[in-house]
């Protein structure tokens, strides 16, 4: 019998004790509350003593034990009866606000006394303060549901009885066994299927910056698909015993216990600090549990301390899992059919998976390190790796120093793997995964598990990386196509794609050194190409990918695309098409690989445009940079042939058209005004303000269009009745003409990221503006829901800064500050109680940080020279923001 089941503590359960607690008088359910205290008290103190946890889960299950089999025998008189315990608990593994999941089994028909007193025992447990989950089966019941629920069988298999009939716990467990329902094959399989569905929903990462530490890749549930399938196959009833069949090393078991001992440690804190059932490392708790663990400091530094030896155990674990799994498969899948294809001298294929062709391979040829995933690249059909050559390969990968990167061999392997037609990625990952990479790459190793704490980017940097290799090569895939198309159909024209994915490896390499990282990983990737005998020209053009890797995103999110001399100067920073192709590929891939959801039509659109845009004026010429005057004719001229004849106002169009100024045409596009005059055309003064939408406009959201007389607040209440339909402003356009109207155009888009939808939304997105914009002298609401939960752990300072754009006889305001409910809005009343004119706005959101740019003037449009007014209008946007 193994030693938890002899678990006797007096100071978490003392039975005389308990009992005369019980014949004192008090109520019973005070006594057991009163000993459900006690008992989380003392476990809390052995934690926090640093006790063994293993010790500590095993005691709590231990302790529930006592307090069922008590509760049992007070309300249940029958040996017709049993109370198993089945989940976490049956595998007396208990947190401190884990469910307590228990089955009672019965015979087929119980008596109604039977019935009644399992009713009142349930609801005792419930009364006590229990996290019960319960179910009531007969041994067929178990039977069937088991067989048509494979979370049935594996909660039944994982059960153990508490106390009642032994007989009919003994006949669920013969009639639930391998041999009678799930034999061992059909059940791997659907456990293997059930992790790769689960491990999708976590982007296929164990890098998440709010990870699962339960449901995670190399979570607690990736340990016990290996116990579960242990048990079923092998009748192993521990892990270690994995050992004697060969499928673990000592080192490995080591790895695998000391791995699920920090796990449940901080499942443990998480439970501990939170007072309820938590398996989410969220940014709330990271510093909380990173002092449980003994780090502590005023910045970041202990979480990313803390959250880096989360990660690296986390990996080990899920490569633990893949070993095993794939020795699992090789016993159950492949038992009676060994198929085995010599590949070259160094590597066979083996039942679908690659294997070493003997131990001493990576000794005797070093190179096969790297050769082993070109294979993989190369060879259809293979699934993976076969465990034993992953051990050789961990056990290689020391032998991978100076003398290695700099042999001829490995370069040459090591490009061509990025040359590949297909699963770049997929290799890239795997190296990174078995050690192969950081070793080889060792600046790679310097940003392994590097968190980023903050909301914008969602994993880490090592994990980032990879994942714009994986959307470099994903652009080619047709399920792609609908999302990407213009990517795609520039990814067929650029002459080599290595160099694309080069400059992805070393884009953010350099992160965490301080300095600039483009900088430095420029200096990473030149050193790198000419090392591998890159020719000059691909490498210089790694180089500048990796040091301008960030300027298209901030031109498009930070700059007025729409004005000529913005494009020009961006064409002169780009110099040629192809620079442009590659930079535009990785742009997307990266923005994409930060953060999925970042990614919509909104966006898409916007960097399409200034992609066309840029494309235009290299064409054209540097040397022919595109003229005000020429793109106000070509724009009037569009959009003339789309509007045919129309009146407003009793005046022809081009005559309504003059009241607008130039920069209506320079900031609109033809499709957009040919709308917007549309809308004007059919209201009559007496009928404004006008609210038109357009539900998907070109600009890749919901377009909204406000044209009504000028007043002050037209701009903050707008936004504040946008914020209060949960509606996200990306961008927005104000022109005042010169006879006292105002033309107001908004983008906006759902919380999801989609484009407004259906009849029923946008009319109340018409009646919320139109009932702020009727009121604009009545006193303004304030908006009454919550800020978002992460944002607390992101205090920014507000900070507003000035610059001037000459050109076009405006200032250039940036406000970089925490998001929050009603920002622009509040933004808008600071300005309008300054006296100041907004002309443009470039909303941008990097999770909890907001940047928005804002092209304003006086109120006779022109540039803000006054320091002094400058200065008031800072003091008065910071105090609405840090104050209200």
């Amino acid at each position: 019998m193994d030693w938890e089941q002899h678990i006797i503590d007096t100071k978490l359960f003392d039975a005389q004790e308990f009992a005369d607690n019980l014949a004192s008088g008090a109520t019973t359910v005070a006594v057991y509350k009163d000993q459900i205290i006690n008992a989380n008290q003392i476990l809390i103190e052995n934690f926090v003593a640093g006790n063994p946890i293993k010790d500590i889960l095993y005691k709590r299950a231990w302790f529930i034990d006592q307090l069922l089999t008590h509760a049992w025998q007070t309300y249940i008189n029958s040996n017709e009866l049993a109370l198993l315990a089945v989940g976490g608990y049956g595998r007396r593994e208990l947190h401190p606000h884990s469910d307590i999941d228990i089955m009672i089994l019965t015979q087929p028909r119980p008596d109604p006394e039977s019935k009644a007193n399992l009713a009142m025992f349930l609801t005792f447990l419930w009364d006590i303060g229990l996290e019960v989950g319960s179910s009531v089966r007969t041994v067929k019941e178990c039977l069937n549901q088991a067989r048509a629920d494979i979370t049935v069988a594996t909660n039944i298999m994982e059960s153990r009885l508490i106390t009642g009939n032994q007989e009919l716990f003994d006949a669920m467990c013969k009639l639930t066994g391998p041999d009678k329902i799930w034999p061992t094959r059909k059940f791997f399989e659907a456990k293997f299927s059930e992790q790769q569905t689960r491990h999708q929903k976590y982007d296929d990462t164990e890098h998440n910056l709010e990870p699962n530490i339960k449901e995670g890749p190399g979570g607690l549930r990736d340990i016990q698909v290996i116990d579960w399938v242990a048990k079923r196959h092998f009748g192993a009833r521990r892990l270690r015993e994995l050992k004697a069949y060969g499928f673990l090393t000592d080192s490995e078991y080591d790895a695998l216990n000391t791995g699920r001992a920090f796990l449940w440690r901080v499942r443990f804190a998480l439970h501990m600090l939170t007072g309820r059932r938590e398996d989410r490392l969220s940014f709330d708790q990271q510093r909380n549990v990173a002092r449980v663990f003994g780090y502590e400091s005023n910045d970041n530094s202990a979480i990313e301390q803390f959250m880096k030896i989360y990660y690296r155990t986390v990996r080990e674990l899920n490569l633990l899992n893949e070993i095993l799994l794939q020795h699992f498969q090789e016993a159950i899948i492949y038992a009676r059919k060994e198929k085995i294809k010599p590949l070259n001298k160094r590597f066979n294929k083996r039942n679908d998976f690659l294997e070493a062709s003997n131990k001493g391979i990576f000794k005797r040829y070093p190179f096969a390190l790297l050769e082993l995933f070109l294979l993989m690249q190369q060879t259809p059909g293979l699934k993976g790796v076969r465990a034993s050559t992953i051990r050789l390969i961990r056990e290689s990968v020391n032998t991978i120093d100076d003398d290695f990167r700099n042999d001829i061999r490995n370069k040459s392997l090591f490009m061509e793997i990025l040359k590949q037609p297909r699963f770049v990625g997929t290799e890239l990952r795997r190296m990174h995964r078995y050690g192969v990479l950081c070793a080889y790459l060792p600046v790679f190793a310097k940003i392994e598990g590097l968190m980023q704490f903050d909301l914008f980017h969602v994993y880490t940097v090592d994990e980032h990386i990879l994942f714009v290799v994986r959307n470099l090569r994903q652009f080619t895939n047709p399920d792609f196509s609908r999302q990407f198309p213009l990517c795609g159909e520039i990814l067929q024209t650029i002459p080599k794609r290595e160099l694309l994915y080069l400059g992805a490896i070393f884009h953010d390499i350099a992160k965490g050194r301080g300095g600039h990282h483009s900088e430095l990983g420029a200096e990473d990737a030149l050193a790198f190409c000419k090392k591998h005998q890159l020719p000059d020209f691909d490498s210089k053009l790694v180089a500048w990918l990796v040091y301008n890797h960030l300027i298209m995103a901030k031109t498009a999110q930070r700059k007025d695309i729409n004005d000529p001399e913005v494009i020009n100067y961006f064409a002169s920073r780009i110099g040629d098409v192809m620079h442009l192709q590659y930079l535009y590929l990785l742009t997307v891939a990266d923005i994409c690989g930060t953060n999925p959801k970042m990614w919509n039509n909104w966006k898409s659109s916007l960097m399409a445009e200034l992609y066309n845009k840029t494309l235009h004026a290299l064409r054209r010429g540097l040397e022919n940079p595109i003229d005000k005057a020429d793109r106000i004719a070509e724009v009037k001229r569009s959009a003339l042939e789309m509007l045919g004849q129309a009146i407003i106002n009793g005046r022809e169009i081009e005559v309504f058209w003059a009241t607008l100024g130039d920069d209506y045409f320079i900031r609109y596009s033809p499709d957009e005004i040919a709308w917007q005059t549309r809308a004007m055309a059919r209201t009559d003064d007496d009928k404004l303000p006008l609210i038109a939408i357009q539900q998907e406009s070109m600009k890749g959201g919901t377009g909204i269009f406000i044209y009504m007389r000028d007043h002050d607040n037209i701009f903050s209440r707008s936004t504040l009745a946008l914020d209060h339909l949960r509606l996200n402003i990306v961008d927005a356009r104000i022109i005042t003409s010169n006879n006292g109207y105002t033309l107001d155009t908004f983008i906006v888009l759902e919380e999801s990221g989609e484009h407004v939808k259906g009849g029923e939304r946008t009319n109340a997105i018409k009646e919320m503006l139109l009932q702020e914009l009727t009121n604009l002298d009545k006193p303004i609401r304030k908006i009454s829901r919550m800020e978002k939960r992460q944002l607390r752990n992101f205090p920014i300072a507000t900070t507003v800064s000035f610059s001037q754009d000459e050109s076009n006889n405006r200032t250039v305001m940036e406000v970089i500050a925490s998001d929050r409910v009603g920002l622009l809005s509040r933004i808008g009343m600071a300005m309008e109680s300054c006296a100041i004119s907004l002309q443009n706005a470039k909303i941008a959101t990097y999770g909890e940080k907001v940047e928005d740019i804002f092209f304003i003037t006086d109120h006779d449009n022109k540039m803000i020279t006054d320091q002094a007014k400058l200065d008031s209008l800072r003091d008065t946007i910071i105090d609405a923001l840090e104050h209200h």
